[in-house]
């Protein structure tokens, strides 16, 4: 206890780890709900398609901003295109050539990582970025990534309160949801560009070798306790925030990295 006292008094007086467990808890929520679909729609292998890919972005916008003082080109922002953009091919090869997409799936994930390298070796100036990225870095979240990461947030938040419905049909009954007159194959797709999103809020705490960590765990220990979706949803938020604070809270006392901390967390739970 006195342990946990100390950590949220540093926080109070340490404006970055503030800012660092408002980024976890933002990301958490958007985990826990869309992990919930992606667990019970069993697309966890092309999540971390998604996941891996988002190197790319993340990549070719850091060596923008060093080599051509392009300071518009964030990483984050960066990952998001990257995000969604492979979250659409993957999507359409899903749709359209289900015999070879594992194959494909594992050829992009292996080439949007290695273009993140390549540029990231590229990049003038002392490449820490990377290792931040693929392990996560949650004091490296800015004030104007936090308000970046809330307003990709709101944003899911906002989709899913509007097409929950749908997405559920899509989830459960796929040839139900046709026979209803549900457009499945822009709703598939559609749920990809929230994963991908969602992703990106989570590359910033755990990074994106981890990410699967987080997106997938927190909603596989919930569905243990409830067959009902909604359900499902709130628990796995819960988890979340809980892997993210004991994960924060393990990271500053054993001075461990917070992102491996919070997956190692989540992970032995799960195996528990």
């Amino acid at each position: 206890m006195e342990e946990s006292l100390t950590f949220f008094q540093a926080m109070l007086v340490n404006p970055l780890l503030l800012t660092a467990l408002f980024a976890g808890l933002a990301a958490s929520v958007v985990s826990g709900i869309i992990g919930s679909y992606v667990v019970v729609k069993r697309i966890v292998f092309i999540s971390g398609g998604i996941s891996h890919s988002v190197l790319s972005g993340i990549g070719i916008c850091l060596w923008l901003q060093r080599a051509y003082h392009m300071e518009w080109a964030s990483p984050i922002f960066g990952a998001l295109i990257a995000a969604v953009a492979a979250a659409l091919i993957i999507g359409w090869i899903h749709l359209n050539y289900r015999e070879r997409e594992d194959s494909v799936i594992a050829a992009l994930w292996s080439i949007g990582m290695a273009i993140g390298v390549v540029f990231i070796s590229q990049t003038p100036g002392f490449n820490v970025e990377l290792t931040n990225f693929l392990v996560g870095n949650l004091l490296w979240v800015s004030p104007n990534d936090l308000w970046f990461l809330c307003a990709l947030d709101v944003l899911v938040l906002a989709v899913v309160f509007c097409l929950h419905k749908r997405f559920l049909a899509l989830c459960f009954d796929e040839e139900q949801a046709k026979l209803q007159g549900i457009p499945v194959k822009a709703l598939y797709l559609l749920l990809l560009v929230l994963t991908a999103i969602t992703i990106v809020l989570l590359v910033q705490v755990v990074g994106v070798i981890l990410v699967m960590t987080m997106l997938a765990i927190p909603a596989s220990i919930a569905n243990l306790f409830t067959t009902r979706l909604s359900r499902m949803m709130l628990l796995a938020i819960v988890f979340s925030w809980a892997f993210c604070i004991s994960g924060m809270v393990v990271s500053y006392h054993m001075d461990w990295p917070a992102g491996a901390s919070i997956a190692l967390i989540a992970g032995t739970t799960y195996v528990a």
